[in-house]
This record gives structure tokens, sequence and C-alpha cells, in this order.
């Protein structure tokens, strides 16, 4: 990797990991003489695919981001019950992960202040 800490690399690189985590864009829609882009590029394809599966084995209904998993393990950590139909079995594996990691976390002293808490704020939860 080149100089992550010239501006100009980060940007075109930052760009490249953008337009990888998009999973319609193809590979030879990469800049190639671009070493920043190209680079991340394949950083962000990979990181798409780590998370939703190989683009070859198709485009999933919902696509999974790391903030998308973050809010599952906080469900799992509130020991809320989660809706994961639309999801393909790769990205149910990765869910399944995170969630469990929640579990872990999970203290019902921390579920009943926060209902506590919604509750006095009419919020309701379901």
């Amino acid at each position: 990797m080149e100089d992550f800490y010239n501006p100009v690399y980060r940007e075109e690189y930052m760009q490249g990991f953008t337009i990888g985590l998009n999973p319609s864009v193809e590979n030879h829609m990469v800049d190639q003489s671009n070493k920043a882009f190209n680079s991340g590029f394949q950083y962000g394809r990979e990181e798409y695919e780590r998370l939703n599966g190989k683009i070859s084995m198709g485009i999933p209904k919902h696509i999974l981001t790391d903030k998308i998993l973050e809010e599952f393990m906080l469900a799992g950590m509130l020991g809320m019950i989660i809706e994961y139909a639309q999801y393909n079995p790769h990205q149910l594996q990765i869910i399944e992960q995170w969630y469990k990691s929640g579990i872990e976390k999970y203290d019902a002293n921390e579920t009943i202040y926060l209902m506590a808490l919604l509750e006095s704020l009419d919020i309701e939860v379901h």
C-alpha cells in the first residue's frame, strides 16, 4: 500500500473502496492505472463479499453492512427477537455470529433499565 497518509492517495483509495462495496459495479470498470483507487476497490469488494457472499452467487435482497450487524449485536445484548427472513444463508451465518456475540454480553438488568426509560418517554417496543 502506498502512503495512506497522503491525502490524495487516501481520497482515491476511499472512492475505490466505496465503489467496491457496490455489488452492481464490475471489476472491469476499475481504473487499473490508479493504484490507490484500484486498491480501495479491491478491499471494498472483499469487504462486501465477506458480509454478503460472492457476487457470482447473486446479489441478496438486503445488503449487510457493519452498521446493520452492530444492530443485530445490540438486539442480542438486549435479548430482542430479530427478523432475518430476507437474508441469504451466507448472511445468516454472519448475523448469527454477531447476534450470539451480543447474547454473550446480555445483562437482564440493563434491559430492564432501558425498557423503563423507553416507557417513561412513551416509546413502545415490540
